[in-house]
């Protein structure tokens, strides 16, 4: 049966979120030894460089086509060109990726690596190891036990909003990663002007990523002069040549 705040969501999202409330969780509880991305993102910082999440994405509903390359080559360009971490997709329904590309790439890179996943059970975690894993507010009840299950067992979660109430939640949650998607998952449009009016309210101490909608280095710089501590970019690193991509965003 459909949750009725289900019928705000645009209809690939209602079928991702159907899809993820079936998905079964993994059999025995996982234990991370993480890369700390905090650290990454001050090493970046250090070495002159705009941290940048380069996402591994063949596919979405909000994209045309799909990349086939192997997920394993695609992050290595990446790293090459100075991303700080990789973001792979474990969706496979409908953004084409998998835990097994996931495993591939945490094996062959050594920056941190993002699990990014509609994730809406604890057990969900237990299904491949990775260094952060993405929390979606919206699509969460129980907030606060979700971020202490990730955290207990060694993940970094980072905690995905859209709004200053999910911002509120999140930080209640005791979220130490926060990123603000400029994508409203109810229509899927996207606005920049979404990351400008959330992170004014974000503490100092958390550590703040911008999602979606990056397509420049024009929008770059926008983000960073309100306060983005890096950029989580897919699209437009995976089209073209991904290392001259991230070069591009990561010296803008």
């Amino acid at each position: 049966m459909m949750d009725p705040s289900d019928e705000e969501l645009a209809p690939a999202v209602r079928s991702i979120l159907a899809a993820a409330r079936e998905r079964a969780g993994g059999d025995e509880c996982l234990a991370v030894d993480a890369r700390s991305f905090p650290a990454a993102v001050a090493a970046a910082e250090a070495d002159g460089r705009i941290p940048v999440i380069a996402e591994v994405k063949p596919t979405s509903p909000t994209t045309e086509g799909r990349r086939d390359d192997d997920p394993v080559a695609l992050a290595r360009a990446m790293v090459a060109g100075g991303a700080t971490a990789i973001s792979v997709l474990t969706e496979s329904d409908h953004f084409g990726g998998s835990t097994d590309a996931l495993e591939r790439v945490r094996a062959a890179v050594d920056v941190p690596v993002l699990r990014k996943d509609f994730i809406v059970t604890e057990s969900q975690f237990d299904l491949v190891a990775s260094d952060l894993v993405l929390v979606i507010a919206r699509f969460v009840d129980d907030l606060p036990g979700l971020v202490a299950a990730a955290a207990d067992r060694g993940f970094q979660p980072l905690v995905e909003v859209h709004t200053r109430d999910e911002l509120e939640r999140a930080l209640d949650a005791g979220a130490d990663l926060i990123g603000v998607n400029n994508r409203d998952l109810g229509r899927l449009e996207v606005d920049l002007d979404t990351f400008e009016s959330i992170a004014p309210d974000v503490p100092a101490d958390v550590t703040l990523v911008a999602e979606s909608g990056i397509d420049s280095v024009d929008d770059v710089r926008r983000m960073r002069a309100v306060g983005a501590d890096a950029l989580l970019i897919g699209s437009a690193i995976m089209d073209g040549d991904v290392t001259d991509n991230v070069r591009r965003f990561t010296t803008a």
